[in-house]
């Protein structure tokens, strides 16, 4: 990547946060990171300035530093909500044990107009003019105003209340792209994510987070538990996490 006004190439830079500086959990992830080519630093959401990030990687394990306050935190701020976050496990000694790359976040209420320019951005409107696509939304409400804000751009709205639901859905028809809140009543939106991946229809599916704009302690630390709980006591390789990455870029 150029530096701006010709000075020298730099090397493209994440920031991993929710890891406490003392405690040495970044070593692996910094290992993976830089055999992709990235450099890496421990940093918190306050020092986001004229210095940004290409991309955040964040802890959101039992043993991160309030991981699901910081998404919150940069996704709910108009001056960072733009930044891409990476979810990931890291282990009490730092193994890397799932990576959970959505396409995005949003905070409800979601905003129309930034809607419409996220949608514009990753490219995911351009072919709605000339074919009939499907857009999954999965909700206990139904999120009736998302809906119409997606039917708007041209996309046939499909609506899914439970996880299961939506993976039926997925397995009849493809979806061009999916809304899914983070807690569903029979799983959370990264376990919905890892049984997508495993049906030819949905395994490259764009899969956006819904954020309620506040979360109690007692559902960050359930969300948690449930991340733990998917991920069981797996550990990714260097090769296995590179793919997840190449996948998202």
């Amino acid at each position: 990547m150029s530096a701006a006004g010709g000075q020298s190439e730099q090397t493209p830079e994440l920031w991993l946060m929710g890891v406490r500086p003392d405690q040495g959990r970044d070593a692996i992830i910094r290992e993976y990171l830089a055999a992709a080519g990235y450099g890496t630093r421990l940093a918190t959401v306050d020092q986001i300035g004229t210095d940004r990030p290409l991309g955040i990687v964040l802890d959101i394990s039992p043993h991160s530093l309030d991981g699901w306050g910081l998404l919150l935190q940069i996704k709910s701020d108009p001056a960072y909500r733009n930044i891409p976050v990476l979810p990931v496990f890291l282990s009490e000694k730092g193994k890397v044990g799932g990576v959970f790359p959505v396409a995005g976040f949003f905070t409800l209420p979601v905003e129309e107009q930034y809607l419409l320019e996220r949608l514009a951005v990753y490219g995911l409107t351009e072919e709605v003019e000339t074919w009939d696509l499907q857009a999954l939304v999965v909700s206990r409400s139904g999120e009736e105003k998302l809906s119409k804000m997606v039917e708007s751009v041209g996309f046939e709205v499909v609506k899914g209340y439970t996880g299961k639901e939506a993976l039926a859905l997925v397995s009849l028809h493809p979806k061009y792209l999916a809304f899914c809140n983070l807690m569903l009543p029979d799983m959370s939106a990264f376990e919905l994510l890892e049984k997508f991946r495993l049906f030819p229809y949905s395994h490259n599916m764009p899969v956006f987070v819904l954020l309620k704009d506040e979360l109690k302690e007692g559902e960050k630390t359930a969300m948690s538990r449930e991340i733990a709980h998917l991920v069981s006591k797996k550990q990714l390789s260097k090769e296995e996490f590179l793919k997840y990455l190449r996948n998202r870029s």
